[in-house]
Formats: structure tokens, C-alpha cells, sequence
């Protein structure tokens, strides 16, 4: 079984924002599969397919993006899950817009979701998928900058980064991981 966590922050007035790269990955993969995110399990919005085989768990915090880890602990002692079968999806604003990179493991960085988790699970040893947002301007303020929505002239990079983004974990859950990360790191 895999678990995939979208990272974002749950809400109407941040359903657009940059923050929420992870849950538009997730909403975008559920279309794909034909699931629905709605199932309340593990302090998530929660949605299950097979794919490869495998049973897949799509999973939304709603814990908003700081207190992430609350909700993924929940799901990975709930589902008695392996942290390596764990794969977080979020933004990152040192990828360029229409980018993605993947990682096996590796430290948290300074995304305040994925600290929380790493403190809450109590290891860095899972997959990422980072979603590109850009960086903000020189002197903006990074915090206003996540939660802003991406602009009309950024749709088109958007959609393309959330494309590569469904088709690598698509190849992550069926194993594949070095070949994800061959195709778009």
C-alpha cells in the first residue's frame, strides 16, 4: 500500500493559493482515477484507487499546512504504514513554476509542512514530490507569496508542472521511482 499526502491549506479563500501545489496534485490524480477526496480518515480528506496493482491511499491534511505531521502521523500509525511508502506532494518556491523535483529522502528544509511532519513521524526517510511555485519578488514578503493565488499569465506553467507532477507519481506508486526521477529531476 502507498500513502500520498498533498500538502496545502484546507479552505475556500486558500484553494488557489500557491501553498496548496499538493492538494491541486491530488485533486488532479483523483480526476484522473476517477475517485472522490472526500472520505474524512486520519484528520485527511481521503480518497482510495488501485493503481499497479497496489492499493493507494490519497490523503489531504486539514489540519492546515503547520500542523501537517499532526495528520500524517495519524495515517501512517493508523494504516501501520513504512515511511518509505509514504510519498508527501507540496510546493517549493526554489523550483521554477512549470518544474518538479523528486527525492527518496531527505532533511525538511524551511517548508513548515514537511518540518512538521519529519518532527511528527520522527524521520526524513520517505519520498517527496515538489511542485515548483516560483520564487517570490525581491523584498515580497515569502509568507504573502504562498498564499497568494498563482496569476492568469502563471495558468498555463501551472498546469503543466501538475501534469508531470500526477504522471511521476503515477510511476512512483508503481515502483518506479529512479524513473520518475530520471524523467523530470
Amino acid at each position: 500500500m502507498w500513502a500520498v499526502v498533498g500538502l496545502g491549506n484546507p479552505g475556500k479563500e486558500y484553494a488557489d493559493s500557491r501553498h496548496n501545489a499538493g492538494f491541486m496534485v491530488l485533486k488532479r490524480a483523483a480526476g484522473a482515477w476517477d475517485i472522490r477526496l472526500k472520505k474524512p480518515r486520519y484528520l485527511c480528506k481521503t480518497g482510495e484507487a488501485r493503481r499497479a496493482g497496489e492499493k493507494v491511499l490519497l490523503a489531504m491534511p486539514q489540519t492546515f499546512m503547520n500542523g501537517s505531521g499532526q495528520a500524517v502521523r495519524e495515517l501512517v500509525r493508523g494504516l501501520r504504514l513504512d515511511p518509505a511508502r509514504l510519498l508527501v506532494v507540496y510546493d517549493d518556491v526554489d523550483i521554477p513554476l512549470g518544474e518538479i523535483r523528486i527525492r527518496k529522502d531527505g532533511g525538511p528544509g524551511t517548508h513548515k509542512g514537511m518540518i512538521s511532519i519529519v518532527q511528527e513521524i520522527g524521520t526524513s526517510q520517505f519520498p517527496r514530490l515538489r511542485v515548483g511555485i516560483g520564487t517570490e519578488s525581491a523584498g515580497e514578503d515569502i509568507v504573502r507569496y504562498v498564499l497568494s493565488p498563482f496569476r492568469r499569465s502563471e495558468k498555463a506553467l501551472l498546469g503543466e508542472s501538475l501534469d508531470k507532477a500526477r504522471e511521476a507519481l503515477e510511476m512512483i506508486v508503481a515502483g518506479d521511482i529512479d524513473r520518475a526521477m530520471n524523467a523530470y529531476n
